[in-house]
């Protein structure tokens, strides 16, 4: 896993819904926090570097109380606060996180009197809410305890449709946010806040299900986890589940503003959709009558999510061998849901079950809004050295500790590699999550030994074994 700390965060803030062409104008971005405007000093501008939106580090970094330093010579910036040092080179795609190394996608790039850098990772990571206003060319930073409200244009809508659920936030007057969709257990999950309503039907010829959601746009962080192209039309393909083909959204109306989602289907097939503060759920888990399935955590089950880290454009660590951290973690979380999908008393919630792309405020709100029982996510590890190995467990509240020395317990039982301990982490799914959760980090993929474990099928097939056993202890679930 690339480990990022939570200053890393504030420097590191990706707004995606940038123009993806050209370069900014000198002067005409300008930057809130909330709602105060950070004054862009000397030569300093934002900019677009292939894609990539870039920042001056000085001005996020000084504005919230950073320390930051400029070492000519090596150009290298130093960012500190606490015990959190990063370090990042100009021209150089790596850069260290109290001295453990992370990729970058693009490099820091020196610009006359200052360097900036890619706003790539991740504002989520101390929660603050990010929003770009294309037609004032205006980025907005809001920090959880601010009671800003600003996120660029206004407006309403209202829709229709066979099935109608209420969003929260009825009585706003802005237009709500779609901030990513997720497919997994047969269900559709769109993450929503704002004032957004959703209305749902079924339509033939082929076969699909229709999701209007009216009062609502694709937010910024909606681009960053899923593809959209410059008519805002994208797509997710489904694999392994033989009642869909594919999942379709699309800025369908802009006056009422509607976000409309398709489940492409196989055949005809029934639905339910219900509503968990904000988060719809469109669940094909139903019987040939019609009767929908028990909801999410019914009849008294646990619910469980688990959170493969990384995916797509975020590959995460790669391992001696050349492969992805990604594909590690979904391959066991696949496993995990497989075996837990078999026990009577749980429901499993998977953040992602293929290579696509979540925000880390996506998985956090999947749990959340779920009311989940536990949360875990999965990864792997890198360091510099090929020497390191093992496993570890880490925690953020203190809530979540029990839960950590129970799953390291069968973790490392689970790995047979060294016994790294249980750890605090100040990761942003871990730290966010209002459940017990703990991050897993299975082995070392820059270790040769590790490596080659780690991509087993049988090594994963037991790390999902061992895991879904120290769930079930915490939980007090019989086997």
């Amino acid at each position: 896993m690339k480990k990022f700390g939570f200053l890393f965060a504030f420097i590191f803030v990706f707004i995606l819904a940038f123009p993806h062409n050209g370069q900014a104008a000198a002067g005409s971005t300008k930057i809130f926090l909330n709602d105060n405007e950070l004054k862009l000093t000397g030569n300093a501008v934002v900019e677009n570097v292939k894609g990539n939106t870039m920042i001056p580090f000085r001005v996020v970094g000084e504005s919230l109380g950073f320390e930051v330093a400029w070492e000519q010579k090596t150009g290298t910036v130093t960012i500190q606060k606490d015990s959190t040092v990063i370090k990042l080179v100009v021209n150089q795609k790596n850069a260290t996180v109290n001295g453990s190394k992370v990729a970058l996608n693009i490099a820091p790039i020196l610009r006359t009197d200052t360097v900036i850098v890619p706003l790539r990772f991740v504002s989520e990571q101390m929660g603050l809410t990010v929003s770009w206003d294309n037609v004032k060319k205006v980025v907005y930073l809001i920090t959880p305890d601010s009671n800003s409200g600003n996120s660029g244009n206004a407006g309403t809508g209202a829709g229709n449709g066979g099935t109608t659920v209420p969003g929260s936030g009825d009585n706003d007057s802005s237009v709500g946010l779609v901030n990513g969709l997720s497919f997994s257990d047969n269900r559709l999950l769109i993450a929503t806040s704002g004032s957004v309503k959703a209305s749902s039907f079924k339509m033939t010829g082929p076969d699909r299900v229709v999701i209007d959601l009216t009062n609502a746009k694709f937010s910024d962080q909606f681009s960053g986890s899923s593809p959209l192209d410059s008519n805002y039309n994208g797509s997710i393909n489904v694999s392994g589940y033989p009642d869909v083909s594919k999942v379709r959204y699309s800025l369908y109306n802009d006056n009422p503003s509607t976000v409309r989602v398709v489940i492409d289907l196989n055949y005809a097939k029934n639905y339910k959709l219900t509503n968990e503060n904000g988060m719809y759920i469109i669940d094909l888990n139903t019987s040939d009558s019609g009767t929908p399935s028990t909801p999410v955590g019914g009849g008294g089950k646990k619910i469980v999510v688990i959170d493969a880290g990384h995916g797509d454009q975020d590959p995460g660590a790669s391992g001696v061998s050349g492969k992805k951290e990604k594909a590690f973690n979904l391959a066991v979380a696949l496993k995990v849901g497989a075996l837990l999908k078999n026990d009577p008393n749980i429901d499993v919630v998977l953040t992602r079950s293929d290579d696509t792309f979540l925000e880390l405020s996506e998985r956090v709100k999947i749990a959340n809004d779920l009311k989940a029982d536990v949360f875990i996510s999965i990864h792997a590890n890198s360091a510099g050295s090929s020497v390191a190995t093992g496993s570890e467990t880490y925690y953020q509240r203190d809530a979540s500790k029990a839960l950590a020395n129970v799953m390291h317990k069968y973790l490392v039982q689970a790995t047979g590699l060294k016994d790294r301990g249980v750890r605090y982490g100040n990761f942003h799914v871990i730290r966010e999550t209002k459940m017990p959760a703990v991050l897993l980090e299975v082995g070392y993929l820059s270790n040769k030994n590790d490596d080659a474990a780690l991509f087993s099928e049988s090594f994963q097939q037991r790390v999902a074994k061992g895991i879904v056993s120290g769930i079930k202890e915490y939980l007090g679930v019989k086997s």
